[in-house]
């Protein structure tokens, strides 16, 4: 398949794929750490792995853009292809 075809195919779906990834990472950061509570913050011990996910997470969703941008574009290009009798 073409790029230009990838993009008009999958440009939309991908970035309403990665807002829905991105917001359910932030969910599942903020709720390890009210479930392990302090050891959740803490960068040893029991508590490691959910602070570097915690901490980590972040860094992704920052490298895919932000979150309103992704679903805009997502909405725009659904509705530029959805068919004029259903609008």
């Amino acid at each position: 398949m073409p790029y230009s075809e990838q993009a008009k195919h999958l440009g939309g779906p991908i970035a309403l794929l990665k807002m829905s990834c991105t917001r359910a990472a932030h969910e599942i950061a903020d709720e390890s750490v009210q479930i392990w509570g302090g050891r959740g913050l803490t960068q040893t011990g029991m508590g490691r792995v959910i602070e570097n996910f915690n901490r980590g997470y972040k860094f992704d969703a920052i490298l895919g853009g932000a979150e309103e941008v992704l679903g805009d574009l997502g909405v725009r290009q659904a509705m530029k292809f959805m068919p004029k009798a259903v609008l």
